[in-house]
C-alpha cells in the first residue's frame, strides 16, 4: 500500500460589462484580465466543469479546485485531498481536506465529493472514459473509488479540469456553479466572468482581491491595444510579434507547456490512406521556419505529441525530416505526378487537392495553414484552407482531409490521457479516424502498467508507433506567456495550462 500525503466585448467596452454596465466606482481592488483562451471556440464557456472543455475555465480562473493538482514540475500534490491510500489495483481510498469547504461555506466531505464525481460521469463525454469508475462509497471525510478496470493513472485524470469539485445540491444556475476556490463567479457570458473574492475560501492563502474580470479577446490587435492603453492589468495570448513591446515597463512570465500544434489525417481520404502520401506532406512542412519566423522565436520544433520536458517527450522518438526532394520522391513513388504541367501533381487525371481544417481563435492556426499551403505548393500538392470557428460542423460531416488544431497533450502529466481522447480507434477526438492494432494493444498494456517509468516507455512506444504512420503531423510546442503591469504580483504561467488565478494574485 501506498500513501501519498501533504508535502470583450470590443476594446471600447474594455471597462464595462458586456451589457455596457458600469463594474465598479468605488475604491475596490479590481483586477482586469484579457485573454485568448475563453470562448466559444475553445468549447470551455461557462464555468461547469461537467461540459465539455468548461473545467478549464472553472480551474483557470480560480472558482473550482480538483482533489490533486500539479507543481511546476508536472507532479501530482494534494489539494483538496489530504492523503490517498492506494488498496488494490481496482481501488483507491481518498482523504479530503478537514478544512475544506465550498464557497457557501458548505463542508466538503466524501458524501459531497461522490455526488460531484457521479454526476460528472452520468453528464460528461470523456470523464466515463477516462475514470473507469464502478463504484464511489463515501464515510465521513472519506470516499471509496473503485475501477472496472486497473487505473493505474486514475489520480491523474481526476486532476484533469473537469475533476474540479462542485457542490452538485447547488446545480448550475446561469451558467454558475458553487465551486471550492479562492473566487466565485457572479456573471457569467459567452465573453466574460465576472468574479469576487470568496470570503469562505479554506486555503491557507486567503484571496487579495476584491474583483476579477476575465474577458475574453480574441483578436490579437484588440487585445494588444487594451494591453497598451492601460486598460487591463494582464494578458494571455498576445500575437507572439507583439511581446516585444512589452519588454520595458512590464512583467513577463513564460513555461513551456505541452500545448501542441497538430495536425490529423483524415484516414477516410483515399489519397491520404497511402502512407507515402502522408509521409511526404509531412516532410514538406518546415517547422523550424514556423516556429522562428511565423512564432518569432516563441515555440520549439516538435517531434512528437509531449515536449522535451517530460520523460516520454523530445528527441524520445523520431520522425521524418523537412525534405523537399524527398517529398517530391515519395509522391512520384505512390503515383503521383505532374503530367499537364500546371504546377500540381495528378494520377488518373486528378489532382492531389486536400481540404485542411482549422479555427481562428488560436491565432498560430492559421499561420500554420497558410505555411502548410506555401510549403505543399512547392511538392505540387494543393491545399484549400477552411479557417473557422464553426469547424465542429465540417468535423461531423467530415467535410476535411487534414485538421490542424491546438491541443494540451499531458494536462494530467502521463501520456495516457493524450492516447484516449485523440489517438486509439473510437477516440471523442480521434479527428482523423485513425485506427491501428499496434495502438490498441499499447494502449491496453500501458492502461494496466503501474509505476512512472515503464509507463514512460510504453508512452514512448505508442507515439513512436503514431508517427512511423504519420498518422499526425506535430509542427510546434507551445511557450505561454503571460503579460502583466508591473504593480501585479502572484500572477504567473504554469506549464499544465492551469491554474492562472490563484489567491497569491494581487495588485500593488
Amino acid at each position: 500500500m501506498k500513501k501519498f500525503f501533504t508535502t470583450i466585448c470590443a476594446a471600447a467596452l474594455l471597462m464595462t460589462g458586456c451589457g455596457g454596465e458600469k463594474i465598479s466606482s468605488t475604491d475596490e481592488k479590481i483586477f482586469t484580465y484579457g485573454t485568448m483562451a475563453y470562448g466559444v471556440a475553445m468549447e470551455n464557456v461557462g464555468t461547469n466543469p461537467h461540459e465539455s472543455y468548461s473545467g478549464w475555465s472553472t480551474l483557470r480562473y480560480g472558482i473550482g479546485e480538483t482533489l490533486f493538482k500539479f507543481n511546476e514540475r508536472m507532479e501530482l500534490e494534494p489539494w483538496l485531498a489530504e492523503s490517498f491510500e492506494q488498496v488494490d489495483d481496482f481501488t483507491i481510498k481518498i482523504k479530503i481536506n478537514d478544512a475544506a469547504k465550498f464557497s457557501n461555506g458548505k463542508k466538503v466531505d466524501g458524501a459531497a465529493v461522490k455526488k460531484c464525481l457521479e454526476a460528472l460521469i452520468k453528464n460528461h463525454d470523456r470523464a466515463p472514459r477516462d475514470l473507469k469508475i464502478s463504484a464511489i462509497e463515501a464515510d465521513g471525510q472519506f470516499v471509496t473509488i473503485k475501477s472496472s478496470e486497473k487505473m493505474p493513472a486514475l489520480l491523474n485524470y481526476l486532476s484533469d479540469p473537469y475533476g474540479c469539485i462542485i457542490d452538485v445540491d447547488e446545480g448550475v444556475k446561469e451558467n454558475i456553479v458553487v465551486g471550492t476556490g479562492s473566487y466565485k463567479a457572479v456573471k457569467v457570458t459567452d465573453t466574460q466572468i465576472d468574479l469576487v473574492k470568496n470570503e469562505n475560501y479554506w486555503g491557507a492563502v486567503k484571496p487579495k482581491l476584491d474583483k476579477i474580470i476575465v474577458k475574453s479577446i480574441t483578436d490579437g490587435d484588440t487585445l494588444t491595444m487594451a494591453m497598451q492603453n492601460g486598460e487591463l492589468d494582464a494578458v494571455q495570448g498576445l500575437p507572439y510579434a507583439s511581446l516585444q513591446l512589452f519588454k520595458d515597463g512590464y512583467k513577463i512570465s513564460q513555461a513551456e507547456t505541452s500545448r501542441v500544434y497538430q495536425a490529423a489525417f483524415n484516414f477516410k481520404t483515399p489519397e491520404l490512406q497511402d502512407l507515402n502520401v502522408r509521409k511526404a506532406i509531412s516532410m514538406a512542412i518546415d517547422k523550424e521556419n514556423f516556429c522562428k519566423v511565423l512564432l518569432n522565436g516563441n515555440g520549439a520544433p516538435a517531434i512528437g505529441a509531449f515536449p522535451a520536458n517530460l520523460p516520454f517527450g523530445g528527441d524520445k522518438v523520431h520522425t521524418v525530416s523537412y525534405d523537399l526532394d524527398g517529398a517530391k520522391k515519395l509522391l512520384a513513388e505512390a503515383g503521383w505526378s505532374d503530367s499537364d504541367g500546371d504546377g500540381y501533381v495528378d494520377k488518373d487525371g486528378k489532382n492531389l487537392e486536400l481540404r485542411y481544417l482549422t479555427y481562428t481563435s488560436r491565432q498560430e492556426l492559421p499561420l500554420l495553414a497558410e505555411a502548410a499551403q506555401a510549403s505543399l505548393k512547392n511538392i505540387g500538392v494543393k491545399l484549400n484552407v477552411n479557417a473557422t470557428d464553426n469547424y465542429k460542423s465540417f468535423l461531423k460531416s467530415g467535410d476535411y482531409d487534414i485538421f490542424s488544431k491546438a491541443i494540451v497533450t499531458a494536462p494530467t502529466g502521463d501520456g495516457e490521457y493524450y492516447f484516449t481522447s485523440h489517438i486509439v480507434p473510437g477516440a471523442v477526438d480521434n479527428a482523423g479516424n485513425y485506427d491501428s492494432e499496434q495502438i490498441a494493444a499499447l494502449e491496453n498494456e500501458l492502461h494496466n502498467t503501474y509505476g512512472a517509468d515503464k509507463r514512460s516507455e510504453l508512452a514512448i512506444k505508442i507515439s513512436q508507433q503514431v508517427l512511423d504512420d504519420c498518422a499526425l503531423f506535430y509542427a510546434s510546442h507551445l511557450r505561454m506567456s503571460f503579460v502583466m503591469k508591473p504593480n501585479v504580483e502572484g500572477f504567473t504561467a504554469h506549464p499544465s495550462d492551469y491554474y492562472e488565478i490563484r489567491p497569491e494574485l494581487d495588485k500593488k
